[in-house]
């Protein structure tokens, strides 16, 4: 027998991105406000009989990796691992997201996988996933990835692990733009310096934020600051969207990519006419924000 099931993956982008704080074990601890946008990747799980557990992955990866490095073929791995699964799992990925952008799209599909994966572990002949156990999963697999377990807008904190769904009335128009590099994560966190830390949003921040308000100085991302320092790329395309008029430019997550938000979609979408003739090695889309 053959199941089937196939999801939007969605990214997402970092409306605020704050640093508070430093463990001990040397991660950083963040505020932010996580929302998914309507750019995103299209990924399908089949579960067959064949060899029990085997994971592979087929598709459209783009510059994704492939085999036991795509962080969906590790969500699968993971998934089995802990619950156990008699099926071998093949996976299809239309990849559309940048890797290494700050858009989640890795953890997106991780997220997506091990939520179909569950649905189909709800059926009568297999086990059932607890969400508990399911969260402890994808949390092993990266500080996003329980982000999309049920991605909607959410205040994160701690690590990534401290989701808080929040009510988020607005609906920006997006362009988003990637240079053509990618901004490893250690690497930004390791230029960051303690005097840069905004520390946490204030209440009223994060209400005029969720209101719509879309004010650059509320936009923080402390982050941009090391990335756009050592790659001036990321400085250079945030700058083209602020001459193009966008009401708020910022990076998402760690780099490379950005979001400007613009009054409209007919402003948006010129505006990413324009930054594709101003920046032919870029990657750009238009979106707003995805709801399920």
């Amino acid at each position: 027998m053959v199941k089937l099931l196939s999801a939007f993956a969605p990214a997402k982008i970092n409306l605020f991105l704050r640093i508070v704080g430093r463990r001990g074990d040397g991660y950083h601890e963040l505020d932010s406000l996580f929302v998914p946008i309507t750019l995103g990747d299209r990924i399908a799980v089949e579960a067959r009989d064949g060899r029990p557990g085997a994971v592979s992955i087929r598709g459209k990866l783009g510059a994704a990796p492939a085999g036991d490095r795509n962080l969906a073929v590790r969500a699968a791995q993971a998934f089995v691992a802990e619950f156990g699964f008699d099926r071998e799992i093949v996976i299809e990925l239309d990849k559309t997201v940048p890797s290494g952008a700050g858009l989640g799209g890795g953890s997106s599909d991780a997220g997506a996988v091990l939520r179909m994966l569950a649905a189909m572990a709800r059926q009568p002949a297999l086990a059932p996933a607890s969400s508990e156990r399911l969260i402890k999963v994808a949390t092993r697999l990266g500080a996003d990835v329980p982000f999309f377990l049920q991605p909607a807008p959410a205040r994160v904190g701690g690590i990534g692990e401290k989701i808080v769904p929040v009510a988020f009335s607005g609906n920006p128009s997006l362009v988003v733009a990637v240079p053509p590099i990618e901004a490893p994560t250690a690497i930004v966190y390791r230029d960051l310096k303690p005097a840069d830390w905004s520390g946490p949003a204030s209440d009223s921040e994060v209400a005029s934020v969720l209101a719509g308000d879309y004010r650059p100085d509320l936009l923080v991302n402390d982050l941009a600051k090391p990335a756009i320092a050592r790659w001036p790329e990321i400085g250079r395309l945030k700058s083209r969207l602020e001459h193009l008029n966008a009401r708020a430019v910022a990076m998402t997550g760690s780099g490379a990519g950005l979001f400007g938000i613009f009054e409209t979609m007919d402003e948006a979408s010129a505006a990413a006419a324009e930054m594709r003739r101003l920046e032919p090695d870029a990657s750009v889309f238009t979106a707003t924000i995805w709801r399920q």
